[in-house]
């Protein structure tokens, strides 16, 4: 089932995660479900992703968090980077 994304995440991930899609067309949506590497994300991209991620939000994504799962969906990506910064879903609009 997919999931839409408002309020999911901020506009700054969702940023991040597009630059490292290259199979995303502009203007598609990005729902919490989305298969990341049907989109074109490879074992670079994640390396880039990661660095952006951290660069960006000023965190270290953990030993443990380096998995496949972890960079399979933007839900679980977001999941591991909110439990990093501490912040959470956004709450609705």
């Amino acid at each position: 089932m997919e999931e839409e994304t408002t309020g999911m995440w901020d506009q700054q991930f969702e940023d991040i995660l597009r630059r490292a899609l290259p199979y995303m067309e502009p203007g598609e949506t990005i729902i919490a479900d989305l298969e990341l590497r049907d989109y074109g994300l490879d074992s670079l991209g994640i390396v880039d992703l990661l660095m952006d991620l951290e660069s960006t939000y000023g965190v270290q994504f953990r030993d443990e968090s380096l998995s496949r799962e972890t960079f399979a969906t933007p839900a679980g990506l977001w999941a591991t980077l909110s439990s990093l910064t501490g912040a959470g879903p956004l709450p609705a609009a």
